[in-house]
């Protein structure tokens, strides 16, 4: 009988690899991240840093170095790519791509830019400047809306930019954030800084006394949502420890500019306001979340919680301060603890809400700058002082940031319940020559846009509902007669579009759909309020269901405005008012 051949084993017969599948790690690339990153810490919560670290350091983000990231942090590349693709200032270079000029023009396209003529100077710049060596960017809102246009050279900002300024600061070669003379802790302590803080930790102050004074002072969330601050309070300290305190620092809406003038002015008043939050709710460390976009201010906060630790009024370590990457949608609260947890800044669906599971699935108190800079002005002057402020019927103040056909623009702190046109006669001198008040928005891009005709309405919280807007974070953008309606409503939609984190469909296909629309001659404003509804009813956070509001007042309040400027409405807009 012939021998029969054998069948080799199957395990002895595969062909193996010698490496492991996907792009391999790249040891020189390791080794550079070993040396930038060395002693800084490796959890998860700190990606969003390093990321930045790299990006400092190389002017890019190139893969080699994030497959090493990955590595370093024991993350899957898969969590670091992510991440590190969702926010606009990370700049990521692939395998073989041509790194990005070494100097980055941004020219701000909010609206008060665009109205101020940021176009016409990024068209400029793009054709003066060679893109070989500065490449010049559109960019969202910088936070510096009274001095626009706006550019950032660098990391330097420049208010009232012109090509010729530009080449100017160019030649200077100092692109470095921009100097802030800000008041250091002694100059604080000398008018009785930290006093409520010193109360507070020695028992003199109890939660529930200094409580009634915020709730007597009628002290609300200053961001937007207006939620009365002792109520927040309440909630996280009935959570059990460990609990977490966050400031959002990340003001982005179109308009808004009033949390980087107080960080500016008083960083130590802003530090102790935030420090008593977190005692109030026996917090086990305070995150301070700042915009990329102000880089000087994250100088001044670095020096001056320095001095606070120096001075044994904070453990080192306890404030941490951490920047934000270029993502509106992370001024929503959920998405900022996502975000400061390393992750895309997503919001989350809710219940639970963040005051039960929040920054590392621990009860969280999230409060703005301007709320918390309150706190110990409050504890000194007496909580009448600030209450009896209102007009009309209105209770304190309201730090609104003013910009548009103006003036003056700038943080105006004024009652509560003030008017428009008292806003204007009596802070900002009144309309810029040659304009006539049109329309404003009371709350930045997501606030609504209302016409001449009610600019006697009070506001404030709860005054704007009934007209289809809200005052959110106060931020006022006046248009003027020469202003074209329909340019304003794309560039806030654009916006919109832009910002969408993508998680949910009704905000990630209903801004594009809805910009698309706005692009025609005429309008269908019958789909145009439907699509705005399905927006409003079934988008996760605030940004989709707020990013209808500019067309929905235009639809109500101008459709003869838009007529004469051109736009067809087809069938005509349906319970409309007068804007005249």
């Amino acid at each position: 009988m012939a021998d029969t051949p054998t069948t080799p084993d199957r395990a002895q017969s595969r062909k193996t690899r010698p490496t492991q599948r996907g792009r391999q790690l790249d040891p020189r690339a390791l080794a550079e991240i070993d040396a930038l990153l060395a002693g800084r810490p490796r959890a998860r919560d700190s990606l969003i840093e390093h990321l930045h670290a790299i990006q400092d350091a190389w002017g890019h983000l190139a893969l080699r170095h994030l497959r090493a990231l990955a590595h370093w942090m024991n993350l899957p590349m898969a969590a670091v790519y992510e991440t590190a693709t969702f926010y606009a200032h990370f700049d990521i270079v692939r395998d073989g791509e041509i790194p990005p000029p070494a100097l980055t023009i941004r020219v701000c396209d909010s609206l008060s830019c665009e109205l101020a003529g940021a176009r016409a100077l990024h068209a400029a710049l793009a054709a003066e400047l060679d893109p070989a060596d500065i490449r010049v960017l559109r960019a969202p809102c910088m936070g510096r809306c009274d001095s626009a246009p706006v550019v950032e050279v660098g990391h330097r900002h420049l208010g009232h930019a012109t090509p010729a300024a530009v080449r100017t600061l160019l030649d200077s070669g100092d692109l470095h954030p921009e100097p802030i003379d800000w008041p250091r802790l002694d100059a604080y302590r000398a008018e009785g800084g930290y006093a409520l803080l010193n109360k507070a930790r020695s028992g003199e102050v109890a939660v529930e006394q200094l409580s009634q004074v915020l709730q007597d002072a009628g002290l609300r969330g200053l961001g937007g949502a207006g939620f009365p601050t002792f109520k927040k309070w309440s909630f996280v300290r009935t959570e059990p420890a460990p609990r977490y305190m966050v400031i959002n620092a990340d003001e982005g809406e179109p308009g808004t500019f009033k949390d980087r003038h107080y960080l500016e002015q008083a960083p130590h008043r802003f530090l102790e306001g935030a420090l008593v939050s977190a005692w109030a709710v026996d917090a086990a460390a305070l995150y301070i979340y700042l915009r990329d976009e102000y880089p000087g201010l994250h100088a001044v906060l670095s020096e001056a919680i320095a001095e606070v630790e120096a001075a044994g009024l904070a453990a080192p370590g306890y404030i941490v301060l951490r920047r934000g990457a270029g993502a509106y949608i992370c001024g929503e609260e959920s998405a900022l603890i996502e975000s400061l947890e390393g992750k895309p800044g997503k919001p989350r669906h809710r219940p639970p809400f963040v005051a039960q599971k929040g920054l590392f699935d621990r009860p969280t108190l999230v409060n703005n700058v301007e709320t918390v800079y309150w706190i110990p002005l409050l504890w000194q002057r007496g909580a009448e002082g600030f209450a009896s402020q209102g007009r009309h019927g209105r209770k304190g103040l309201r730090s609104f940031s003013v910009s548009g056909r103006v003036k003056k623009p700038g943080v105006h702190l004024a009652p509560a319940g003030i008017t428009l046109q008292e806003l204007l006669d009596e802070y900002c001198g009144g309309m810029a020559d040659g304009h006539r008040l049109l329309a404003y928005l009371p709350g930045g891009a997501s606030g609504g846009i209302l016409p001449a005709s009610k600019a006697d309405i009070p506001l404030d919280f709860d005054t704007l509902q009934p007209h289809g807007c809200f005052i959110g974070s106060a931020a006022v953008v006046v248009i003027s007669d020469q202003d074209d309606l329909r340019a304003v409503a794309k560039n806030l939609m654009a916006f919109f579009a832009d910002e969408s984190c993508g998680q949910c469909t009704p905000c990630r296909v209903g801004t594009e759909k809805m910009l698309g629309l706005l692009e025609r001659d005429e309008w269908d404003a019958d789909q145009l309020q439907r699509l705005a509804q399905v927006m409003q009813d079934a988008s996760i956070c605030g940004l989709g269901q707020a990013a209808p509001n500019p067309v929905t007042s235009l639809l109500r309040f101008f459709p003869a405005e838009l007529a004469r400027q051109g736009v067809t409405l087809h069938p005509a807009a349906a319970n409309t008012e007068s804007a005249s």
